[in-house]
């Protein structure tokens, strides 16, 4: 058993107090927003390279105690040291021992991309033994199909992959686009990402399914030209990318990204227009696919 302590407090002071309660001894703890669930719930977008977004005009602080701490004295002291001039009103809830493994997997089934792809979490059985099946556990690398953006991505790699070409899937993640493209008939994949943890994750992935990924991280040089060039990473960083992503499309090659909501389609459009031409070839629950050929 263990206790699960929630306090509400400013965008000002969440950061600190979320600092505060693990410097006082708690398992954990995270910043939401207080108001989620009702119309006044606040989506954010953070994303590396982007300018600091606030937090929550009021943000909910949740922490995990030992239920043999002196939790009150404990969190007590974590509003002091965050600077709050006052303790908020504290609520304790008691979280049963669960088997966290199985509950996380649970929340993954099998995923229907088309008639013939499938992706299908390395727990569950395939659906469809006859489609192809993407066998993935994303690990601590993104990537698990769910998302629109993945979605997005996959399906243009299947319109679009034949035998014999070259990909590059550029923030691999846990390897799920490459392998498809593997899959699909490409018959040299590489995928570069900026962490080690998905670098593992992909090539684990990739040996599950029996496809070989060549694998780097972003630090290496990349000089190689691609018949297909696929990112789905975020805004920003894809609009830094542009030179370095859009040179390696070979010529009359194409090149799909995504990670962009729709809102901000115009922005990445404007970045790669010295470069290539991109247009918006498909949208999904807010968030868009920019297509382009050399």
């Amino acid at each position: 058993m263990w206790i699960s302590v929630a306090l509400e407090t400013d965008a000002a002071h969440a950061d600190a107090l979320s600092e505060a309660l693990l410097g006082a001894g708690a398992l954990s703890a995270s910043v939401e927003d207080a108001d989620a669930g009702t119309e006044r719930e606040t989506p954010q977008f953070g994303e590396p390279g982007g300018p600091t977004t606030p937090l929550w005009t009021t943000s909910r602080v949740v922490a995990l105690f030992d239920p043999a701490d002196d939790i009150v004295g404990r969190v007590a002291a974590a509003a002091r040291e965050a600077g709050l001039p006052d303790l908020p009103e504290i609520h304790l809830e008691e979280i049963a021992e669960q088997d966290w493994v199985r509950l996380t997997q649970s929340q993954f089934d099998p995923i229907h991309i088309s008639d013939r792809l499938w992706i299908v979490p390395s727990w569950h059985t395939a659906p469809d033994p006859a489609a192809i099946n993407l066998v993935v556990d994303p690990g601590l690398a993104f990537g698990t199909g769910s998302h629109p953006t993945t979605r997005l991505c996959l399906q243009w790699l299947e319109s679009v992959v034949r035998p014999g070409l070259t990909v590059l899937d550029y923030g691999c993640g846990s390897g799920i686009l490459g392998i498809a493209a593997a899959r699909l008939g490409a018959t040299d994949v590489l995928g570069v990402d900026i962490d080690e943890a998905a670098i593992t994750a992909a090539k684990d992935n990739a040996e599950r399914n029996g496809v070989v990924l060549r694998l780097s991280h972003t630090r290496e040089p990349l000089n190689e030209r691609f018949d297909l060039v696929v990112a789905n990473i975020l805004t920003n960083p894809l609009c830094v990318l542009a030179p370095l992503l859009a040179g390696r499309v070979a010529p009359a090659g194409k090149i799909a990204l995504s990670g962009v909501l729709a809102t901000q389609a115009d922005q990445v459009i404007a970045a790669y227009r010295p470069h290539i031409a991109l247009a918006v070839g498909a949208e999904h629950d807010g968030w868009v696919r920019l297509e382009g050929m050399k």
